[in-house]
């Protein structure tokens, strides 16, 4: 069985979408889905490109039980809308991006990330890069709660390709 895929986007992808990687990848393994399920973020825009997500992300998320030191940035590329199975923007600008860069048959696995935590009460995840502390802890909750949500559904989507294809 091929393995799900998704890819988490933001502007620069050092702050938001690597949290949401490395937080989702931490709850996919909990869940022991980790062989089955591929994690990846990438950002919209070229600023931040072979850098390590940014020292505020990495320090809030490890306070958290969280590694995001290995990831580096880059950037969304075309083959990115074929690989994976739900590419997920943080904000409605980002989203309006991936619209525009996106091949007309794959615009169905466009989505905000916080659709998945509809009792969150936000749409989007928030750009904590020019906030303080509060920005970063206020986007890990709002991670954390979007992965919760988002599990279910990729589980569910598992379950759906495990049936299609015999393996039930």
């Amino acid at each position: 069985m091929s393995q799900f895929r998704v890819l988490f986007c933001c502007m620069g992808n050092i702050c938001r979408s690597p949290t949401a990687e490395g937080v989702f990848e931490t709850v996919v393994a909990r869940a022991g889905l980790g062989p089955e399920v591929r994690v990846d973020s990438a950002g919209t825009h070229a600023y931040h490109v072979g850098e390590q997500p940014d020292a505020r992300s990495q320090r809030h998320a490890r306070s958290r039980g969280y590694d995001l030191s290995r990831q580096r940035a880059r950037q969304v590329c075309e083959a990115d809308f074929e690989v994976f199975d739900l590419v997920l923007a943080m904000d409605w600008d980002n989203l309006a991006i991936l619209e525009t860069l996106c091949p007309h048959e794959h615009q169905h696995k466009l989505r905000l990330f916080m659709s998945f935590a509809p009792e969150a009460q936000s749409a989007v995840v928030p750009d904590p890069y020019y906030s303080g502390a509060d920005g970063f802890e206020r986007v890990l909750d709002l991670v954390e709660r979007a992965s919760e949500g988002l599990l279910v559904h990729v589980q569910q989507c598992l379950r759906e390709r495990d049936a299609q294809s015999g393996t039930a």
